[in-house]
């Protein structure tokens, strides 16, 4: 949890609560572990509004029309969208990650929030620059007052990718024992900083899903049938 404001909810699940996706994993229980685990925010699990997440840079401009959209079926989540920025209250915003990275965004000035579902292709397409400078366009957030949270992911200690990676990324490739690890956390603090972010204003739970599969669901770790863990920001 990122305490940014008290005017922001700002939570993420760990595996205690249960898979949380409608499309992964065992799903049977995936809509009463929501209700569970948000009943403790006070947040309705039939309000979230949810990205297909299809490792995409979309960002999604949610409004009042789209509140439930993928609540109660991943058939009816925003398509297309891995991303979403909103400026409506009581409107919570949710994705779902299992190494990739969740990025919590709040502008207190206007006010407004945003969440990032940044996997490597998204990183790779600058999702959460992207995310900001839709803030920006939309809000005239500006990026240097903007509160980050980094939600939990693999981490570059268990993050092990392929050489080509290189001409992927210009930084955030590390070389071991002549094995590559990806810093995906790195990636998405240096897009942020490059786009007016206060590294002072970012927040970093530091929490790998590989080294904590215990308590976090990695898809790394657990393959295809891996569950899934909830990221979700409202304005209250």
């Amino acid at each position: 949890m990122f305490e940014f404001s008290p005017e922001v909810t700002s939570v993420f699940s760990d595996r205690s609560f249960g898979n949380m996706s409608l499309n992964y994993g065992q799903t049977s229980a995936s809509l009463e572990n929501r209700r569970r685990f948000l009943d403790n925010f006070k947040i309705s699990y039939a309000s979230l509004t949810c990205a297909e997440q299809v490792h995409s840079s979309r960002i999604g401009y949610v409004k009042k029309e789209d509140i439930g959209k993928g609540a109660l079926s991943h058939h009816t989540s925003i398509r297309g969208t891995d991303a979403f920025i909103t400026d409506e209250r009581n409107l919570p915003i949710a994705v779902f990650t299992a190494d990739c990275l969740s990025i919590f965004l709040y502008d207190p000035q206007r006010p407004a929030i945003g969440l990032v579902h940044a996997g490597w292709r998204s990183s790779r397409e600058n999702i959460v620059n992207k995310a900001v400078k839709s803030m920006q366009e939309n809000f005239a957030t500006l990026p240097a007052e903007l509160r980050v949270g980094f939600g939990p992911a693999i981490r570059d200690c268990c993050y092990e990718v392929k050489e080509d990676f290189k001409g992927f990324f210009s930084g955030g490739l590390l070389k071991r024992e002549k094995r590559y690890y990806l810093d995906l956390a790195g990636i998405n603090r240096a897009q942020l900083l490059e786009v007016g972010v206060s590294e002072d204003n970012i927040l970093d739970c530091a929490i790998c899903t590989s080294c904590q599969n215990h308590r976090f669901f990695s898809f790394r770790k657990e393959g295809k049938s891996c569950g899934r863990m909830l990221s979700v920001i409202m304005l209250g």
